[in-house]
């Protein structure tokens, strides 16, 4: 049976302790770690890149503990600081890659077949496949809305962007999805 989740208003309470600081860090990484390796890993699918990402998202957490003030809920401040590490890995492996863009790993229907992390059937496939080939923000939004199941008040709150341009960009990216299904019949 699992344990119960420790509430993030608990987890804020510690926090304003100094002494608590390195118990709630604890807290916050066991109840978020998992949720936060799956949101990241939609994006950049490798599995290290993903790990790497979510090093680099707690080394942030626990810097900027200090300053977390509580206006936003911890849910919401972990997943943008998760979301902004990998929009800059994204964007970086992107600068990255236009230099070596010969490299067969670089593309990302093989970097998802080679995963070994990804078991699903060739539908999946190319449902992953073609959320790849979408543009990084429309990716996220998609992911987070379709996958994530969240709602746009919090996807909001995450990216920093208005729910009507969050609206509009799942809008684009299930049509654009949809287009890439359809002419893929064709073919």
């Amino acid at each position: 049976m699992r344990k119960a989740e420790v509430p993030d208003k608990k987890i804020a309470n510690l926090l304003k302790n100094p002494s608590n600081k390195e118990k709630a860090f604890s807290l916050l990484v066991k109840k978020y770690q998992e949720r936060l390796y799956w949101h990241i890993r939609k994006m950049v699918i490798s599995h290290d890149d993903t790990d790497d990402i979510l090093q680099n998202t707690f080394i942030k957490t626990w810097k900027g503990l200090d300053k977390f003030r509580g206006d936003a809920s911890l849910y919401t401040w972990l997943y943008r600081i998760a979301t902004n590490e990998t929009l800059t890995f994204l964007k970086n492996k992107d600068k990255r890659n236009a230099v070596s863009l010969n490299n067969e790993n670089v593309i990302p229907e093989n970097r998802l077949r080679s995963d070994s992390g990804f078991n699903g059937n060739e539908i999946q496939l190319k449902l992953q496949k073609y959320i790849l080939m979408l543009p990084d923000k429309q990716r996220l939004v998609f992911n987070m809305k379709y996958f994530d199941e969240m709602k746009y008040e919090d996807i909001a709150k995450i990216t920093g962007n208005s729910v009507g341009a969050l609206k509009a960009s799942f809008h684009h990216a299930v049509n654009k999805l949809k287009s890439m299904f359809k002419n893929d019949e064709i073919i």
